[in-house]
């Protein structure tokens, strides 16, 4: 009878072992901020060294046709965390100005009762994952609301290390000057720490896969880099960045002074895919890197018309990179339209989690359609950007794109483009194809009435 117990034993044993399920595959998210279509080496900069993010591009899927859900930060890493278009949650088509300043009427009118930022309510991929047994890690760029019941805690992340808002100085980690506010903070507290901001966001990451590498983990990180002020990683001075320098401007980066902050970042990004490799898990870790909407003027030529805040293919069109091994293919190149939100719902796939019924997701499961290898799929994809009484819109419908800017209620700006044969949107056809433009125009007010946000 002994002897039958321990063979049971045994096979109870081995069958567990057997039929254990995999585990889920690590995420890291990599956001760089202000970063332009042709600001790194595989999408054709020439005199920014970009090794690490070339390498990664080697090893993986490198979109062309990738899109920004906001020609600004605070709007895609709404539609980031959220998975959907970002117009739903009102407020936050417009960064949110340093100090917590909202800038156009809906966001002024939240600022005043203390609500500009991202409600807790809104179901995060962070928190998602933190629900299906993944370690959940936010090191880099907040600006998501300053108050602490906007705080990446309230959104499901274990462990956060920020900066608040959105231009903060490198050295001093400071905001607003000549005010000079501190917005470092570590899990929900203040803290000063020394260094440039973007080796310090690196040096929590790997502390983060240090201690979590035995559990499945959402590490995000979304970089500063090379957003204002411009200050590269040798640029400290004896006192913080001077309240009338140039250099808190956006479209005043120098040259020399831009590619060393975009070069730091690629080094940052390497020790981050150097961790995983040291720890033996890179093969089970998904890194995705993207940027969180066009350059300014101070990014590289692109061939793209437009820069940030503007809704032409250069304020919303960015490089994205994707490597997940021995799953998607490596040395691809792929021109599948696809938008920031889609990797919300890719990634909550992977984990084997599922939004609300009430907050489905907007974007596709675009690891999916990589992964299957099937053709690419004809996209409808609409941006809305506001600030003070203007407005940037467009629709992308297929490679037909509508465009359009109005100031004060009335159009400024309009213009129609087939994106599959004027990518730099030089050729309007709207006074050749009038029906096509009315199409689009009633697609965007559809989509308008659709959005409206809940609160």
């Amino acid at each position: 009878m002994h002897t039958i117990l321990l063979i049971l034993a045994a096979l109870v044993a081995v069958s567990s072992i057997t039929f254990a399920a995999p585990q889920k595959p690590n995420i890291v998210l990599l956001l760089a901020d202000d970063l332009g279509y042709g600001d790194i080496g595989c999408y054709g900069a020439s005199d920014i060294r970009t090794p690490v993010l070339d390498r990664l591009a080697s090893k993986g899927v490198r979109f062309t046709n990738f899109y920004a859900n906001g020609t600004e930060c605070s709007p895609t890493r709404t539609a980031l965390l959220t998975g959907r278009y970002q117009q739903r949650v009102g407020g936050l088509e417009c960064a949110i100005g340093n100090g917590n300043v909202g800038r156009y009427d809906d966001a002024i009118r939240l600022r005043e009762t203390h609500d500009l930022g991202l409600p807790a309510e809104e179901m995060s991929i962070a928190r998602l994952l933190k629900d299906v047994g993944y370690a959940t890690c936010i090191t880099g760029k907040w600006h998501l609301g300053y108050e602490p019941k906007f705080g990446p805690q309230r959104h499901g992340f274990d462990h956060s290390f920020i900066s608040l808002g959105g231009g903060m100085e490198y050295f001093y980690h400071l905001e607003e000057p000549p005010v000079y506010t501190p917005v470092l903070e570590l899990n929900g507290k203040p803290i000063r720490r020394d260094g440039y901001f973007t080796d310090l966001i690196a040096d929590e990451a790997v502390q983060f896969i240090s201690e979590h590498k035995a559990q499945p983990f959402f590490l995000y990180v979304p970089f500063t880099a090379p957003h204002a002020p411009y200050q590269g990683p040798d640029d400290r001075q004896p006192e913080p960045l001077a309240a009338d320098s140039p250099l808190w401007k956006q479209n005043n980066g120098p040259s020399t002074v831009y590619a060393a902050m975009i070069e730091r970042m690629d080094s940052a990004i390497g020790r981050i895919l150097a961790s995983l490799e040291s720890h033996g898990i890179a093969n089970r870790t998904i890194v995705i890197f993207q940027s969180d909407n066009g350059g300014t003027l101070s990014a590289r030529p692109n061939g793209l018309r437009g820069i940030k805040s503007t809704a032409y293919e250069g304020g919303i069109r960015v490089p994205c990179i994707v490597r997940w091994p021995n799953v998607l293919p490596e040395q691809t190149t792929t021109a599948q339209a696809a938008i920031t939100m889609d990797f919300t719902a890719s990634i909550a796939r992977i984990a084997g989690a599922k939004p609300a019924a009430d907050h489905a997701f907007d974007g596709i499961d675009i690891l999916s359609l990589l992964k299957s290898r099937q053709s690419e799929i004809q996209r409808t994809l609409f941006w809305r950007g506001r600030r003070g009484n203007n407005s940037w819109k467009a629709v992308r419908d297929g490679s037909l794109k509508y465009v359009q800017r109005t100031e004060n209620g009335k159009t400024t700006v309009e213009g129609l483009f087939d994106l599959s044969s004027d990518r730099g949107e030089t050729r309007d056809l709207l006074p050749f194809h009038p029906d096509d433009a009315a199409k689009l125009r009633k697609l965007l007010a559809r989509w308008e009435e659709e959005v409206q946000p809940h609160r």
